[in-house]
């Protein structure tokens, strides 16, 4: 603050100097008057500064630090290409007679580095893409291929609160990096501070997992500071960070999963990995089940896998509290889940 205010009294310092200059070298001007100008010019430049440089500076920084650095990395590519091809019409243009021979280099300059920004950023993923294969060296084929650049993946607060991305992220199946945005972290802290128990008690146990992540996880995890200002909704924020960094996301919502993948964004849901990775169970294929209540129909009685998969054994409620030998007879999938249908190994002995 005070650095930004000593450069605020330097320019209405400046400003006033060269007021006070001005009025004082006309010929005719009353005595004081000077002084006077310089004055009011110095109180006008230290309320106006702001609002003309200090404004525009802040805003300035504000997107350079939201931006990604390969976009700045091609927006300066572009100035500086821009910068060349003016270069090179600067001199045949300036030999027109005036007053174009003056204007038109300028104008050219301006105009030519403008369209070089804007064409290089619009194509910034096909100048990624080359500038990767010209840096990728050249190897022998008995040499071992180049490793794949590491990639980011961002994270939902939902996948967060529902923790089963902490055992995942230490197992090593996820490669590159967790990305989570500052305002996922805010809204965890909201969360966590609310009223409600249950969604105070989701909170903290959103927190708990980031912080068990961030010692434990074999894949490197960061909160960055990257934000869509423009978009209000933390699922809007996603899913354009996403599709800025060119990323996948991370979550169980059911309403961000479809925004996402209609707006071309990959998404990993971890219910559907968790489908997809229950062993398979086929019929004829003996287990051991603790019966734990009664079921729908007569007779039936209800135990579940370790991974929370219902089965329903016929001629079980007799078992209900005990552990018994059971044989699978057929596995339905549903749309909300898998069930299994069983009956007692001793079943078909007549016991």
């Amino acid at each position: 603050m005070k650095s930004r205010f000593t450069v605020r009294l330097l320019i209405a310092a400046t400003l006033a100097s060269i007021a006070w200059v001005i009025v004082d070298a006309m010929p005719r001007h009353t005595d004081h008057v000077d002084v006077i100008i310089a004055v009011v010019v110095f109180v006008v430049g230290l309320i106006v500064v702001p609002m003309l440089v200090a404004r525009p500076i802040d805003q300035f920084n504000s997107v350079l630090s939201d931006a990604p650095i390969e976009d700045l990395f091609v927006a300066l590519l572009g100035l500086g290409l821009g910068l060349v091809i003016s270069a090179l019409l600067a001199f045949p243009l300036s030999h027109l007679p005036d007053p174009a021979g003056v204007w038109l280099p300028v104008v050219a300059l301006v105009v030519i580095t403008a369209l070089c920004m804007q064409v290089i950023i619009s194509r910034r993923s096909d100048v990624r893409a080359l500038a990767i294969a010209r840096a990728r060296p050249a190897v022998a084929d008995a040499e071992a291929p180049a490793a794949p650049p590491r990639h980011r993946v961002l994270l939902d607060t939902s996948a967060i609160i529902d923790g089963r991305i902490a055992d995942i992220s230490t197992t090593g199946f996820i490669t590159g990096e967790l990305i989570v945005p500052r305002f996922v972290l805010d809204e965890l802290q909201h969360i966590a501070d609310s009223p409600d128990v249950l969604r105070r008690n989701r909170g903290r146990r959103g927190l708990d997992m980031l912080n068990r992540m961030s010692k434990d996880s074999a894949t490197p995890m960061s909160v960055l500071d990257i934000d869509a200002k423009d978009i209000p909704e933390v699922d809007g924020k996603l899913v354009q960070i996403a599709q800025r960094l060119s990323c996948p996301i991370i979550t169980n919502d059911f309403n961000l999963n479809r925004v996402a993948e209609l707006q071309g964004v990959t998404v990993l849901n971890i219910n559907q990995l968790a489908n997809a990775v229950k062993p398979v169970v086929l019929p004829g294929e003996e287990m051991a089940v603790h019966i734990i209540q009664q079921g729908k129909e007569i007779n039936q009685g209800v135990g579940y896998l370790d991974d929370g998969t219902m089965i329903v054994v016929e001629d079980g409620q007799r078992y209900l509290n005990r552990d018994i030998d059971i044989v699978v007879t057929r596995v339905l999938q549903t749309v909300a889940g898998r069930m299994i249908f069983a009956h007692p190994k001793s079943y078909g002995n007549g016991r």
